[in-house]
């Protein structure tokens, strides 16, 4: 198989569920908790809050994903 093969078939697909999932954090952690005063640079802004949350969640998934390749080679 391919690296392109495989970069489309397992890694892109776990990058996107991560930003999602992350997305949707994000956007909670503004709903339940936000910041009230409008100081909060991340949380004062719905759309800053689940920005911040997808670029977390395509960070944590792809390094995950890194791990594991790692792991699994050894």
């Amino acid at each position: 198989m391919s690296i392109l093969k495989k970069i489309r078939n397992i890694m892109i697909p776990r990058l996107l569920l991560g930003m999602f999932i992350g997305a949707i954090f994000g956007f909670a952690y503004y709903y339940f908790i936000g910041c009230n005063s409008g100081s909060c640079d991340i949380t004062s802004s719905p759309i800053n809050s689940t920005l911040y949350g997808l670029l977390s969640g395509g960070v944590l998934m792809f390094k995950i994903k890194e791990e594991n390749e790692e792991k699994q080679i050894v």
